[in-house]
């Protein structure tokens, strides 16, 4: 499966957006439809003020959009790192750098979701320089060849995937050996029931969100960003770092969190079709959740 892959990756990316549009969109939109009810139904409730029309056009771009992901994923396994770089653009990375340096941190984290085509986002250790090694949280996966293929894929540029259950030992285990590093939170995810510290509006739902990125940081005194992205033509992207705060220790408890959930919201509100619609965000409600605290109590 890996070296059929890698076949595939050198075709052309051109090559690649031919069989996007017209094989795997066909397939995934009216033959498999894939987890079409579930797209169809959080777009209804996410954006209760657009029309049927609007909505249906969403869900025809996410569509196409998240065929052009599988397709640049798997172009990405030979993509050369000048083309990477000429492809996405990172704008102000190195004014964190030195700003991290100007502050004397050892830590910058980044808050991110699963917008835009966030394997190629992972190539960000390509514009750090030597002081700053990069790394991503990562939740492995069941399947063993999948979880090395994604494994190669992300670590190719140099970084590193932390997995997600040993985030904080690998963090602390830096930061005793005084290494400097930037590391990469997807934290759109939802969170399992005994996960859930906090919930925040967002589309228009409570929704519970991971909140251990702010508490590391405060632990290992990281700085915050926002990783802000957009996709200006097909093929090519540009990730704005964003501060949310330099001094997180400084914040009340969870607002890092809820700043990073309005500045994802707010991405999403420009351009709704290039957020993971197939997620099912909203499976635990925050009923179920309160239902379950109140059991718990009584017991």
């Amino acid at each position: 499966m890996s070296l059929l892959l890698r076949l595939l990756s050198r075709l052309p990316l051109s090559v690649h957006y031919f069989f996007s549009d017209w094989l795997l969109y066909p397939i995934a939109r009216y033959v498999i439809r894939y987890r079409r009810r579930i797209v169809r139904q959080q777009l209804a409730d996410s954006f209760p003020e657009r029309t049927e029309r609007e909505l249906r056009d969403i869900e025809r771009r996410f569509y196409h959009f998240l065929c052009d992901i599988i397709v640049e994923t798997i172009k990405l396994l030979t993509m050369p790192h000048q083309e990477v770089k000429r492809r996405v653009e990172f704008v102000g990375i190195d004014e964190m750098q030195e700003t991290l340096h100007r502050e004397g941190k050892h830590f910058g984290f980044f808050y991110l979701g699963h917008y835009g085509n966030w394997e190629w986002l992972a190539s960000f250790p390509l514009w750090l320089s030597d002081e700053w090694q990069g790394a991503q949280i990562y939740h492995p996966l069941y399947n063993a060849t999948a979880d090395r293929i994604f494994l190669q894929l992300r670590e190719q540029f140099g970084g590193r995937c932390i997995p997600m259950k040993q985030t904080l030992r690998q963090i602390l285990s830096a930061q005793r050996d005084g290494q400097r590093q930037i590391i990469g939170f997807i934290a759109d995810q939802s969170p399992k029931w005994q996960a859930m510290h906090h919930w925040t509006p967002f589309l228009h739902h409570p929704t519970a969100f991971f909140t251990g990125t702010e508490r590391i940081a405060r632990q290992v005194d990281a700085a915050l960003y926002y990783v802000h992205v957009t996709r200006p033509r097909r093929g090519y992207y540009r990730a704005e770092l964003v501060p949310i705060s330099l001094q997180p220790s400084d914040l009340a408890e969870f607002e890092a969190t809820d700043r990073y959930v309005q500045l994802l919201e707010a991405q999403i509100q420009a351009q709704p079709h290039l957020w993971l619609w197939t997620h099912n965000r909203w499976k635990r409600t925050y009923e179920r959740w309160l239902e379950r605290e109140q059991s718990s109590r009584q017991n």
